[in-house]
Order: structure tokens, then sequence, then C-alpha cells
């Protein structure tokens, strides 16, 4: 079979591995990492991969040949927990983090997450739209391809359908694929104060069916913190949403070490995120039952924290890890994946396999796209990012710039040296 687009000389080219299941702990240090590679696209899907000069069959009179050299590629990244969807910004508050205002504090005062949902109860469709197309413009632009979006900014169900109009419309008009998450469960609403309970039910009797019925996220997400939702709040709404057929994630371990990770586990969720406050036991618990780590360490560093999530002993225990942004407008105001992969290397300690395996297959299974995207698999589609590096290496290394050269996005050229095509 020929190709329709062959892309060539490649210094290297960083391929997972697809064993059936996450990268776990000592798997995660694993990739196929080829010299001289090539990727051959046939209707949109990788046809193969390889190194040297490609096989004489894949190449027809209307195949599109491309030479990359000193270039390296790997699967388009994937940004598997973002808050991509709200209204206003947060630097007003900017001065009391600096000042060292803790986090749970600025939530107590009215402002933090509560502060957004007042901006995006007042946003427009339109409004709320185009703020985050720019934002999916400036990921696409840093080499990703996929991205999971959460609501939590309405805690009313005008504003969290809102929300998930939106992102149900940008999946369908961006280039970047959207994975949508519910989560009315990220605060409890100013008219609830004091009846978080109260809230959790409306939740689950009024606002999960809807979301279901029309099908408007995948799955369902809380903020299981000390001062937001306690571990058997969360255990009450995930285990609902589970009944209706949702995939779940979890806010775990985040501040305070409370009980979510115990939660997750119990529940057999896809993932659990932040865990920078993560136990021993904790970590021992997610890895026996298979639950991912989504670890946001541009959120540590944004709080002017020194406490990242303790990737290695999770990968010592067994862990399948991932590498997000947590993009949102207070705790992480990030589009850039590739600092978060720095990140992962100068803060956590993460080899430059295991980044990229994190933000590839690792992340394809977290939100369930598993057989379609985030490794170079034959007959899955053609999601690549293409670094202006000459080894994988250098990408992790030459810190808090973009090196995106282009972005395929099923076999269509999207990005070309530093514009959206």
């Amino acid at each position: 079979m020929t190709a329709d687009l062959l892309l060539t000389h490649f210094n290297q080219v960083f391929c997972p591995k697809d064993l059936g299941h996450p990268l776990f702990g000592e798997e995660m240090k694993e990739a196929q990492v080829l010299e001289n590679g090539y990727i051959a696209v046939k209707d949109g899907k990788i046809l193969a991969v390889g190194s040297g000069e490609p096989d004489a069959s894949l190449i027809g009179p209307d195949t599109k040949i491309q030479s990359y050299e000193g270039k390296i590629a790997t699967p388009g990244l994937i940004d598997c927990h973002t808050h991509l969807v709200y209204g206003g910004s947060r630097e007003h508050e900017f001065a009391k983090k600096l000042a060292g205002v803790p986090y749970l504090e600025i939530l107590a005062q009215g402002g933090g997450i509560l502060s957004t949902v007042r901006a995006t109860r007042e946003a427009s469709f339109d409004t709320l739209y185009d703020k985050s197309k720019r934002l999916l413009d400036y990921m696409l632009l840093h080499g990703v391809t996929t991205v999971e979006a959460k609501s939590g900014y309405g805690l009313d169900w005008e504003t969290e359908k809102r929300q998930l109009d939106v992102v149900g419309a940008l999946d369908h008009d961006h280039e970047i694929d959207l994975v949508s998450t519910f989560m009315a469960a990220h605060a409890v609403p100013p008219e609830y104060k004091g009846r978080s309970q109260e809230y959790l039910e409306l939740i689950v009797e009024e606002m999960l069916p809807r979301v279901k019925a029309e099908n408007l996220a995948e799955f369902c997400d809380i903020f299981c913190e000390k001062g937001v939702f306690t571990a058997d709040e969360s255990r009450y709404l995930l285990s609902k949403a589970k009944e209706m057929g949702f995939k779940l994630r979890i806010h775990a371990d985040e501040i305070e070490s409370i009980g979510g990770v115990d939660v997750a586990a119990e529940l057999g969720a896809t993932s659990a995120e932040h865990l920078m406050m993560a136990t021993d036991e904790g970590i021992r618990k997610m890895a026996e039952a298979k639950v991912i780590g989504n670890l946001l360490p541009a959120t540590t560093f944004s709080l002017m924290e020194d406490t990242y999530a303790p990737a290695r002993k999770m990968l010592e225990a067994g862990m399948a890890i991932t590498l997000t942004t947590d993009s949102n407008p207070g705790s992480c105001p990030t589009a850039n994946l590739q600092f978060v992969m720095q990140l992962g290397c100068f803060m956590m300690r993460l080899t430059p396999v295991e980044v990229l395996n994190a933000v590839t297959i690792n992340a394809a299974y977290s939100v369930n796209r598993q057989d379609k995207i985030g490794s170079f698999d034959t007959g899955k589609q053609a999601d690549i990012t293409i670094l202006d590096a000459k080894n994988i290496d250098y990408p992790l290394y030459f810190f808090a710039t973009n090196l995106t050269h282009q972005v395929y996005k099923a076999g269509k050229l999207v990005v070309d040296q530093g514009r959206i095509v």
C-alpha cells in the first residue's frame, strides 16, 4: 500500500509502546527511538514507521515526501487535565499569592474558583467560545493535538451546560480534539454555602442525568479537598456517576490528604489528579487499583509551593502517571505543555523518555482514546508533533521555549513554523 504522505529523515522518531494498558512503573522507562526515522501516512492514519530509507512499496506517484533533517517527531501531545472554559481572569489575586496568602484562604474569602464562577456565569456562549478558542490555539502551537476540558465554573445547570456546549462546539470546529469532563462539584456555590450535601444531591438528581441524556460529557470529576468536598461526599457523587455510566476522575491530595485517593482506588477511577500530598499508602492503593496519576507540576510552580507530586515514588510503586497543564485562570494560568514537561524533568527528576511517555501513550489512556492516539502504531490517527531538536533530550533540556516546528492532525498539516495553517 502506498502512502499519501511520507515524512522522512528525522534525526529521531519517538515511538511509545502501546502494551494494551497504560505504562506502569518500570514500563515508563521504555520506548523505541528510531534514528533517521520516517513516518508514512495513509488516509490520515499511520501506515508505517521505520528507520533509514523507506521501503519502495510505500511510495507511489501521488505520495508527498517531506524531509526533516535536524528534527524529531513524537505522537501528538495530549493535555489530559485542563479547565479550558471560563470567564474573566484572576491576576487581581496575584499580589495575595505573592504575599503568601494560601490558596484555600483566598477561596474562603470569596476569591479563587468562586471569583471565576461569578465571571463565567456572566459570560455569554460567544465570549466563552472565543476565549477558549484562543487558549486552544496556544496549545496547538505548542504541539498539543488532544485536550481534556472540564466544566466547573458555573456551579449551576445553566452555566455548566454552557461550558459543556462550548467544549462540544470547539471539538467540532477546532483542529484539536476535545474530551469533556463534567465537574459541577468543583466548589460549593455561594447559594449553597454550608449545604454541600444538598448541592451534591442537586447534581446527582438533576444535573448528571441531563449531562448523560444530552451526551455532554464522558467523565465526572470532583474536588476532594479540605474546605471543599470530603472523601465521603466524593464517594457519594462518583458512585452515583459511575452507576449512570460516567468514567471517573477525582482532584485529590492537592493541598491536604483527606482520603480522595482511597475513593479513586475503591471506585476504579480512571485517574486521580494533582497528588502533591499523596502518602506512601495512598500511592500503594492507586498502584494496586491501576489508577493513573495525572500530575500537574506547573500548579505547584504557580502556587509558589515546593511540594511537587512524588513522581519517582509513584513509578517505584508501579503507578502509571501523566503530566498535564491544569490550564486554568487561577492556580495555573498557562497553556504551555512543553513547560510542564520540562518541570517534570527539573522538579520531579523524570527522564525525557518517561516524560514523553507521560504526555503521549499514558495521556491517551487517561482520556480513553488509546485506540486512536498516543503512539505510532499502524492504524492510529496520524497526530504528529515535530520539534526543532536533534534528539529527544533537547526539548526537555532547553526549557521555557516553544520548539514546535510543525504539527499534523490526522495527517493534515495544521501548524507550520509558528503559525496555524
